[in-house]
């Protein structure tokens, strides 16, 4: 069972403070109990990743298996994984939002 509050490698977040508050990342690095590494794949890549406060993250229970498995094997991730990781929870998002709407 994953524990979707502490903030997984790989895990999908919404950024709720700061700047980039309403955008989306993925966790590509734990710093520590209170702060992890985020990056997008397009404004902010994986070699200029974000220090955040995970008070200021709002984790969602989604984790790109492709981002968690490049991690471990090569210790990075191709910004084009981050970005299609961002892409397909946005469009998984927004098939959710349309179906209760109906």
């Amino acid at each position: 069972m994953v524990d979707y509050k502490t903030g997984q490698i790989g895990q999908l977040v919404r950024v709720l403070k700061g700047k980039d508050a309403g955008s989306i990342g993925v966790i590509v690095e734990r710093i520590d109990d209170k702060f992890v590494r985020i990056a997008d794949g397009d404004k902010r890549k994986f070699d200029q990743a974000k220090r955040k406060n995970l008070q200021h993250l709002e984790l969602m229970s989604w984790i790109s298996e492709e981002v968690v498995n490049s991690l471990n094997e090569n210790g990075r991730v191709t910004n084009g994984k981050l970005r299609h990781a961002v892409i397909s929870f946005k469009q998984f998002t927004d098939t959710r939002t349309e179906e209760k709407g109906d």
